[in-house]
């Protein structure tokens, strides 16, 4: 087991954000965190980085506890947060040079396996949002750890780029098979992409249900079309409507 969180609890002065969080995610599996507006999927990837501290439970990668212990983890947050002011090369060297000496060799090669290899001296403003969002995950892949941490990172596509992109992050991640942990609103995008989805409940957070995504991989877009796919995101989408309702 790549990453482990045993009945993690969270409080910011009097309000209770996790109140028993327990989820895992193995080598090699992409894991989405499901889940209402406000409902602290935030606050777990800020607990996996170590930008936090847990009130209570444990937090292990690889076996080890990682509270407040920073750089273990890829992360890729739903902004690109690329530096106006650097080309996208040197955006994509960034954490290498922070962590020791960059590879812009392996940058370049990560670019053309994008078709981006013609922007590496280009600033963000000349990019794209689908194109921003390819090169913020780059960095996060050449950030070296087993574990990529992805908050909502389609969010702001629009939805033909959204389903571009979520092809294209399908294909690198069948090529590279790193432990990915996906935080997203979208039902359908959960179901599209993962293995297993976790649906969180509203605040104070808990586990409601893990769902094992029953579709077979490679996947493409015709899936969204079939009746099983479907039915699973209609029984998703009763659960979560049923959980908002509870707090009316």
């Amino acid at each position: 087991m790549l990453l482990n969180i045993e009945h993690v609890k969270k409080s910011f002065a009097e309000t209770e954000v996790l109140r028993d969080i327990s989820l895992h995610v193995e080598e090699g599996e992409f894991v989405a965190l499901l889940g209402p507006s406000g409902s602290g999927k935030s606050t777990i990837f800020n607990l996996i980085g170590g930008i936090m501290e847990p009130d209570d439970g444990a937090i292990t990668l690889n076996h080890k506890v990682i509270h407040g212990k920073r750089g273990l983890i890829g992360y890729m947050p739903q902004q690109p947060s690329l530096f106006p002011w650097r080309t996208v090369l040197e955006n994509i060297v960034l954490v290498q040079e922070l962590t020791g000496k960059p590879n812009r060799q392996e940058a370049k090669e990560w670019l053309e396996k994008v078709g981006l290899q013609e922007f590496e001296n280009a600033y963000p403003i000349e990019l794209s949002g689908g194109m921003k969002q390819r090169v913020a995950f780059i960095r996060a892949m050449l950030s070296k750890q087993n574990l990529l941490c992805l908050d909502e990172p389609f969010s702001a596509l629009d939805e033909f780029t959204r389903i571009s992109m979520q092809k294209w992050l399908l294909s690198v991640w069948e090529t590279n098979r790193k432990s990915i942990l996906f935080v997203t609103h979208s039902i359908e995008e959960a179901l599209f992409l993962a293995d297993r989805i976790y649906i969180l409940t509203k605040r104070p957070t808990m586990v409601k249900e893990e769902v094992i995504v029953p579709f077979a991989r490679p996947r493409d877009e015709s899936l969204l079309n079939t009746e099983p796919f479907f039915h699973l995101k209609q029984k998703i989408f009763k659960q979560l409507k049923d959980e908002l309702d509870e707090g009316l």
